[in-house]
């Protein structure tokens, strides 16, 4: 896997460096895991892993080689502050990636108690229109 920085910009508003860059992976096969990237472009950028983002990774049809972007910035304050939460979670390594997973299927397995709501009211709000004619017609 052979990473190419296309381009650098700095952001000094959002306190980041922006990357666009290019992986070539022949050698691998498929498209490398975002997390191996993110890995090679620290180093590359010669800054923390924590601070390294890759933000989209895609690979051009019919080539072994992915386009991508990603953002390294200053602090992990920043980061935190800036990137959203399901960017964060991508980039996670593989084993803490899984028990992101997890707790996400616990909390979408619970019942919700708030969304049964009773029948009985829907019921004597269809009974009251015909109420309300009976007394008009005495």
């Amino acid at each position: 896997m052979k990473i190419k920085v296309t381009s650098k910009k700095r952001n000094l508003l959002l306190k980041r460096r922006e990357v666009a860059f290019e992986v070539d992976h022949r050698d691998i096969g498929g498209t490398p895991p975002r997390f191996e990237v993110r890995k090679e472009l620290a180093s590359m950028l010669k800054t923390d892993l924590e601070l390294v983002y890759v933000k989209k990774m895609v690979t051009k049809t019919g080539l072994m080689v992915a386009v991508g972007e990603a953002n390294a910035y200053d602090s992990v304050e920043d980061a935190k502050l800036v990137e959203p939460e399901y960017i964060v979670a991508r980039n996670l390594p593989p084993e803490k990636a899984e028990k992101q997973e997890e707790k996400v299927k616990e909390t979408a397995e619970k019942p919700k108690e708030s969304a049964e709501k009773p029948k009985v009211k829907v019921k004597e709000a269809a009974e009251k229109p015909e109420e309300k004619k009976e007394k008009g017609s005495e």
